[in-house]
């Protein structure tokens, strides 16, 4: 079995003997405790597996029977495609991916699942290609994609995946992301949160916990999401009569001691918002080995709500991704697609609340410019003192 998360790596196994005919249609599978002997792994593991094989449309489990192998079409016109290759790297898309399953079985649609378990950019596009002709090759009706981002050369292929789709007639969603950068439309149907809201009520969150200098914080390469979040994010600074200067605005590693040190020794910032929220973690592992305490010398928040944002020695404040809503209007917007090929794009953004934690819990400070120091945070020339003295050190 392939590396990647145990039960990702059974229901693989599983799915590749069902699809290659080694278990018969209407065939019976081994028991979850047979499974457990001869993969030699857990039972919570076996049970979550097949709980994916059904949600996929490939087992049928009848009580008091066992667990059979489903009766696989020749054609593809009740089968959807899964095309997301930061499946197991980015965490909302696992939830997403599983509503979606769910919510397919129920209108008598069967998913394709793909596990993209290459680290390497390179080959992670080259599987991505691959994948998309396996399931024009396979018929499917519509696919789900979630454009490859991080480097400069994951447009073209997802330009790519997208034509050859296209012309295969192949109905097409988006998700999270579009394949061109913001301000640009492309002509496919788009289903994520409405990221540029967002950004503008975290912002505005900030403000009203008294921060004044509130910089934005994204890896480079980000995906076209990060510039809506931008978009958002300057306005309400905008709104509330704050400067917003070109270089408030950071593309670069996190984790980087140098890169923050002169950054935030140049801007002084005493609030960060970073595009999600493994920047903002690794953000604030940064900054604590610096010395500079969150949220007393700089509030801290992301996106994406993800598992270990509540875990984190500061909780953090951030924009919860709806994933279960997410997967549910994904699939009907599919659907309507596939019915009704010549509508004209959509683009469906759903509403994502902001959680509110620690890593922003200041003080409301009323008038900043009469006392500076209100808010808790450390006199600025002091913290200024105290980064050199770090940077010299390091």
């Amino acid at each position: 079995m392939n590396a990647g998360p145990k039960h990702r790596q059974v229901f693989e196994y599983l799915k590749s003997r069902i699809q290659s005919g080694k278990v018969d249609a209407g065939g019976r599978l081994p028991s979850e405790n047979e499974l457990v002997k001869q993969l030699k792994t857990s039972r919570p593991t076996i049970a979550r597996a097949m709980r994916d094989l059904q949600q996929a449309g490939l087992i049928d489990r009848k009580v008091g029977s066992g667990t059979y192998a489903r009766q696989q079409q020749q054609t593809g016109h009740n089968l959807l495609g899964l095309l997301i290759p930061e499946l197991g790297e980015t965490e909302i898309f696992e939830p997403i991916c599983g509503q979606i399953a769910q919510e397919a079985q129920a209108h008598q649609y069967s998913i394709l699942w793909s596990n993209f378990n290459n680290s390497d950019p390179i080959l992670k596009r080259q599987q991505a290609l691959k994948v998309c002709e396996d399931y024009i090759a396979r018929k499917v009706s519509g696919v789900f994609f979630a454009p490859i981002e991080g480097t400069t050369e994951s447009d073209p292929i997802n330009h790519q995946i997208v034509t050859s789709l296209t012309k295969a007639g192949v109905a097409i969603v988006l998700l999270d992301r579009d394949i061109v950068p913001f301000p640009q439309r492309s002509r496919f149907d788009l289903v994520g949160i409405d990221n540029r809201r967002s950004a503008y009520i975290l912002a505005q969150h900030m403000i009203s916990m008294g921060c004044r200098r509130i910089d934005f914080l994204a890896r480079c390469h980000s995906a076209p999401t990060v510039a809506l979040r931008v978009f958002g994010y300057r306005e309400a600074l905008y709104s509330a009569g704050l400067p917003c200067e070109a270089d408030a605005i950071h593309y670069g590693n996190p984790e980087d001691k140098d890169f923050l040190c002169q950054w935030i020794q140049t801007r002084k910032p005493d609030a960060v918002i970073c595009a999600n929220d493994a920047t903002a973690a690794a953000l604030m592992l940064t900054l604590d080995s610096m010395g500079i305490t969150v949220p007393n010398d700089v509030c801290v928040a992301g996106f994406d709500d993800v598992r270990y944002s509540h875990l984190l020695r500061v909780p953090l404040t951030t924009v919860c991704q709806p994933c279960r809503n997410i997967g549910t209007v994904a699939l009907n917007a599919l659907l309507n697609r596939i019915e009704n090929p010549g509508m004209e794009p959509r683009e469906i953004l759903i509403e994502a609340p902001i959680v509110v934690r620690q890593s922003t819990s200041r003080t409301p400070v009323p008038n900043p410019d009469s006392n500076p120091d209100a808010s808790g945070s450390k006199n600025k020339k002091e913290a200024a003192v105290e980064i050199e003295h770090i940077k010299s050190e390091s």
